[in-house]
């Protein structure tokens, strides 16, 4: 980028419990540069928001003539949209509840900082630049470690009344029987559908010890029935509750991302299939989409924040 008649960019943050991303990024959406680096979270709030505040340093000193107007945050846990402080997190970011994210970073770069929840920023990037660009209003979730939900209108986000909406995760599931959730209380989506969900089903129904969710779709891929029908069993879990959540939100369209959705195509024809199950006839032409931006979905979604703050 040339010092000289350089456009004015932003800042993007996603801050996970594993890994910490940054990116420089255009008003357009094009990313032009980024970098990651492991998450401290063992380590308290400090360590990781020095760690994030860093990793933009280093940015701003690689793209030459960068003129960063503001910053926008993707963070894990439940973020007060509105002040930009953490309400609560898990266990994998110490110290992270209570921490005012917005004003910290602020004072560590000089910049307006936007903050709000990753999986709401994960689906501000896919309605704004990715393949839910041009409807009116996109229901996103996210299937991964956990099952989060986030439903744009108009290009913004409907965060909830006390910041908390999106945890498609935590409604009952007729799948889930009466199976302990994370959260608590029992026959919730996740305790069946995310990856150590399913993960823990086919032990239960084998009682053979997997390493994780991989290891259960390459026996499913070897022939493995049980571990098919366990992926089947998740498709079909997530598929029945997105069909209800289509029937009260009537979106424009549905996107589907993480890492549990790349168990492959039987996953996503039994969520297809449950989802025109449930959903009304009226609704059986809004598509089920799957997520095209990947990691820089986050980000875009967090820059998108940003380029609001400088208006």
């Amino acid at each position: 980028m040339s010092t000289e008649h350089s456009p004015p960019v932003v800042a993007a943050l996603d801050i996970g419990g594993t890994k910490t991303a940054a990116a420089i990024v255009t008003r357009d959406g094009r990313v032009v540069d980024r970098l990651t680096a492991a998450t401290p979270g063992r380590a308290g709030a400090s360590a990781i928001l020095d760690t994030a505040a860093d990793l933009v340093h280093r940015l701003r000193a690689e793209v030459a003539g960068a003129h960063v107007g503001a910053l926008g945050v993707g963070s894990a846990g439940v973020i007060d949209h509105r002040t930009g402080r953490v309400l609560s997190a898990t266990d994998a970011l110490a110290g992270w509840a209570g921490t005012d994210v917005s004003g910290r970073l602020r004072e560590q770069l000089g910049v307006p900082v936007s903050v709000i929840n990753d999986v709401h920023a994960h689906a501000l990037g896919e309605a704004r630049y990715g393949i839910a660009a041009g409807y009116e209003t996109t229901l996103f979730i996210a299937v991964g470690t956990g099952i989060g939900a986030s439903f744009v209108v108009d290009g913004a986000v409907l965060t909830g009344a006390h910041s908390t909406a999106g945890h498609a995760g935590h409604q009952p599931s007729p799948y889930a029987g009466r199976l302990p959730c994370t959260c608590g209380g029992q026959g919730h989506l996740e305790a069946i559908a995310s990856g150590p969900g399913l993960t823990q089903e086919y032990v239960r129904r084998t009682g053979q010890p997997v390493d994780d969710l991989r290891s259960v779709a390459a026996r499913a891929a070897d022939g493995d029935a049980t571990a098919r029908e366990v992926v089947l069993l998740g498709g079909a879990a997530v598929g029945s509750a997105v069909g209800g959540l289509v029937n009260m939100l009537d979106p424009g369209a549905v996107v589907i991302g993480g890492g549990v959705a790349g168990l492959g195509d039987p996953w996503w024809q039994a969520l297809r299939d449950a989802v025109r199950r449930e959903t009304l006839p009226s609704l059986d032409d809004v598509p089920v989409l799957t997520s095209t931006l990947g990691s820089d979905a986050p980000l875009l979604g967090a820059a998108a924040l940003a380029w609001e703050g400088t208006a």
